[in-house]
């Protein structure tokens, strides 16, 4: 395994400059700024609202004090998503990472996704986590394509588990599990 560093530069398919580093309570306002475009959209986001500038800085202030991940994915310099793992609270379940992720409409196709899964599973390895789990709607078959790709299982399928655009969707559970 190569060393992990916090901070990466990448380049997208389209010759942006891609980076993904640790977020900071600076970046709150970009922060809701972008997740704002997704709230709107109404899809594939478990939001309704983004939120305010002092819960954006209480939650950065948290995964920090935590050792949780929160990086902002910045594209030409402009925060444009998000990608956390937030680890198990209980000392039973401080093996598993939750992960969670939402890229600007206007960023996506860059092949960002790519870069977020390596950095999340090597932060993971780094962390000796055993287990990384996230939720997928059925509907979104690229993010679904990408998790496949990079190693996740499917746990289980919670039928109708949304109500998005007018129709019910599944949500599915997926797994990686951590060599």
């Amino acid at each position: 395994m190569t060393s992990f560093t916090d901070h990466q530069t990448f380049e997208g398919k389209d010759g942006s400059v891609i980076h993904l580093r640790p977020a900071i309570k600076e970046d709150a306002k970009e922060i809701i700024k972008a997740a704002n475009a997704i709230v709107e959209a109404k899809r594939y986001i478990q939001k309704e609202k983004v939120n305010s500038l002092e819960e954006e800085h209480h939650f950065i202030d948290h995964v920090q004090q935590q050792g949780h991940m929160y990086i902002v994915i910045e594209v030409n310099g402009q925060v444009s998503g998000i990608a956390r793992v937030l680890i198990g609270e209980l000392k039973m379940k401080q093996h598993i990472g939750l992960f969670r992720t939402w890229i600007h409409p206007n960023t996506q196709g860059k092949g960002i996704g790519h870069f977020i899964m390596q950095y999340t599973q090597n932060w993971c390895k780094k962390k000796r986590l055993h287990k990384l789990c996230l939720t997928v709607f059925a509907s979104n078959q690229a993010a679904y394509s990408l998790y496949k790709k990079y190693g996740f299982e499917e746990e289980g399928v919670q039928k109708d588990q949304v109500f998005v655009d007018d129709h019910y969707d599944d949500e599915i559970l997926m797994a990686y599990f951590i060599k």
